[in-house]
């Protein structure tokens, strides 16, 4: 399978690792495996060379005439202005030259808009910092998450937290992993519906020559027609706040056949799930257990903002000790931690967690860190609070 990955580090941190090849580091743009994106290569080359055809004979007109009319050889300044010919001669080529960019670089953007005819839709939505895919054509959706420990990223560069004893391994893919990649197949025009959850984030796979952003209350179209199999990663290429740099994008492109056979066993893994939820409404789990599936939960999904400690980062996240959230009405806990609050960073875990995690979590944060509310929540009592009750 073809691996490719984007270049989307700034230039210290490429040279602080010390194990960059020059091939990671790409003058040019990416070929890419669509058509559209060979379209697009060839697009910019031809530009490129007819720019660099206009700066050669502009500059060397400019310095041939400096060197062979300069005031030491006995030059003089010509004294005639205004001439017809030439003006409409300096005004033609350019206009020539321009129409001549403007009808091959409008016919690939037309095709670039036409969404027409896909195949599949994909509905693309990014959230602080994370991307949830939805197939419509299929009874499937969740979310990709940055697979690259926390651990690892915290230690970046040789700088050590106290708990780190030695350098921690990167891998190949570091920082451009992701535990649940989209999938999609390939010889198929695959619709994208690019929007957000929270503020502008931007969907880019160059490999596929797609950028589109993903803007809250908007939804934006982009598509692609994948040739090759193989493995494409890409990034959230807008300032989306301080974790930006952690939401990277992987897509695997399969065979019809592969495809067909993922698609499947997902769906059946999520309706199985669905229905293991419904059994959850029924049972009682203790307060041990919620405390500990609780804890793994939250340093999992939580604790990158509201910090392992519960004290958060004041002027930016709330703390969870001794909150009014976490000491007060419990039905108000669950709605902010399953709906999110509009207006902030806190975004719904509803669609992220499944009620025992969400049941969990909840108990753990109104009982950690000297709360002790002693309130144990149950999946049921998430469920009533998600249906309105």
């Amino acid at each position: 399978m073809k691996v490719t990955r984007s270049t989307g580090w700034s230039i210290p941190a490429l040279l602080a690792t010390g194990n960059v090849m020059a091939s990671d580091m790409p003058l040019n743009m990416v070929q890419g495996v669509t058509d559209i994106s060979q379209k697009t290569y060839d697009l910019h080359m031809n530009i490129l060379y007819i720019c660099c055809v206009i700066g050669l004979v502009v500059f060397g007109a400019m310095f041939w005439s400096i060197f062979h009319h300069r005031k030491s050889k006995g030059a003089k300044p010509a004294t005639f202005h205004e001439s017809h010919t030439v003006e409409i001669i300096w005004t033609a080529i350019p206009f020539v030259i321009l129409i001549a960019m403007a009808v091959p670089a409008t016919g690939v953007l037309l095709e670039i808009e036409d969404n027409s005819k896909s195949d599949l839709t994909i509905q693309v939505t990014g959230s602080q910092w994370k991307w949830h895919y939805k197939y419509f054509d299929h009874d499937l959706e969740y979310y990709s998450v940055l697979a690259t420990p926390r651990a690892q990223y915290e230690n970046y560069n040789g700088i050590f937290n106290s708990n780190a004893s030695k350098p921690l391994p990167k891998g190949e893919n570091y920082l451009s992993e992701v535990d649940r990649p989209l999938v999609i197949p390939i010889n198929k025009k695959v619709r994208f519906l690019v929007t957000s959850d929270d503020v502008i984030h931007s969907w880019w796979v160059p490999d596929f020559a797609v950028k589109q952003d993903a803007n809250p209350g908007f939804i934006n179209e982009a598509w692609a027609k994948v040739n090759v199999p193989g493995v494409y990663r890409g990034k959230c290429t807008e300032l989306c706040g301080k974790d930006h740099g952690y939401m990277p994008i992987v897509v695997i492109a399969k065979t019809q056949v592969e495809y067909d056979k993922w698609i499947a066993e997902k769906v059946a893994v999520q309706a199985q799930a669905k229905a293991e939820e419904q059994k959850l409404l029924g049972m009682q789990m203790s307060k041990d257990e919620l405390m500990a599936l609780g804890e793994r939960t939250y340093l999992a999904s939580c604790a990158a903002c509201h910090q392992p400690n519960g004290q958060g980062l004041p002027g930016v996240f709330p703390g969870l000790k001794d909150s009014p959230i976490a000491l007060g009405d419990v039905k108000k806990h669950i709605d902010v931690v399953v709906n999110g609050t509009k207006g902030t960073a806190m975004q719904g875990f509803g669609k992220q967690l499944g009620l025992k995690e969400l049941a969990a979590v909840i108990t753990y944060e109104r009982n950690a860190w000297g709360n002790n509310t002693g309130d144990a929540v149950q999946a049921a009592d998430v469920n009533a609070v998600m249906k309105g009750q």
